[in-house]
């Protein structure tokens, strides 16, 4: 009998070890995010701005070219400024987040070896203060809207659909690429090349509906086309392709399931280099 109880007071307790892990594992992420946002702002005397400023001047150049210096067609639709920003300022996230993941774990390696925290969370870390980021640059986002009468429409509700999915994203690609870097050095140069392909690979200064057609698949492939679509459909329904959305859903799963696998078979090797 008494085998029995304590065998039933073991998996009672279980669960509740796994909410108390769960919580314990939110508060460090929560904690180490605001410790990045007040060390990246503390020595900036601009702090926040300097999150949005470079969206917002790679959008001034980009309205200027396609505006004022060449006839832009088909490339986008009006206001192209909106237009822009509601794919620039989620690249920002998206290019920041996958960047910064690969110093993760060499540029906090003492951290890392002293500590017992899960080591997932260095990568998580990183990628909610680039969402954080995001999201307190939508402000910025509206105001343009505001002012050049952009009409917001009902598509907006699917944002949060947006967000998950590029947050998942991003934390796929962190777990492959953080503990490789601490292998291949050179890995971080090659990331830094790739994310610039990416960003003309991707629909960021034209939609992809201004792409050839034999393109379109192409195009579906790039998770990044799908997400980009969800958050410029607030603005330009049009944007909004499901195939392409549902392609990121596949992919983004497809990324998330590799870096979970890559990280845990690097983990323990990865502690030994560092």
């Amino acid at each position: 009998m008494s085998g029995t109880r304590t065998q039933s007071a073991a998996v009672a307790a279980s669960p509740m070890r796994s909410r108390g892990a769960g919580r314990r594992y939110r508060q460090a992420l929560w904690l180490l995010t605001v410790r990045d946002l007040r060390v990246r702002y503390s020595t900036s005397a601009l702090g926040y701005f300097w999150s949005i400023l470079d969206p917002l001047v790679m959008s001034a150049i980009y309205w200027f070219v396609f505006t004022q210096v060449f006839h832009r067609g088909s490339v986008g639709e009006e206001p192209y400024i909106v237009f822009l920003l509601t794919a620039l300022l989620p690249w920002m996230w998206f290019t920041g987040g996958v960047s910064d993941s690969t110093r993760a774990f060499i540029k906090e390696s003492k951290l890392i070896r002293s500590t017992t925290i899960p080591r997932s969370i260095w990568v998580a870390r990183i990628d909610a203060s680039k969402a954080i980021e995001f999201l307190l640059s939508i402000p910025v986002l509206a105001v343009f809207a505001v002012a050049t009468g952009a009409h917001l429409h009902w598509q907006a509700v699917l944002w949060p659909l947006a967000i998950v999915l590029q947050a998942t994203l991003v934390y796929g690609l962190g777990l492959i690429v953080a503990p490789l870097v601490v292998f291949f050095r050179d890995l971080e140069r090659a990331v830094k090349l790739v994310l610039r392909f990416m960003f003309y690979a991707s629909p960021i200064i034209y939609g992809t509906h201004a792409l050839p057609p034999v393109l379109h698949g192409l195009a579906a492939i790039n998770p990044l086309s799908g997400i980009f679509g969800i958050y410029r459909s607030a603005f330009f329904p049009g944007q909004l392709d499901w195939v392409e959305v549902a392609a990121s859903v596949v992919v983004t799963a497809v990324v998330l399931v590799v870096g979970v696998v890559v990280f845990r078979r690097s983990e323990h090797r990865v502690l030994k280099e560092l």
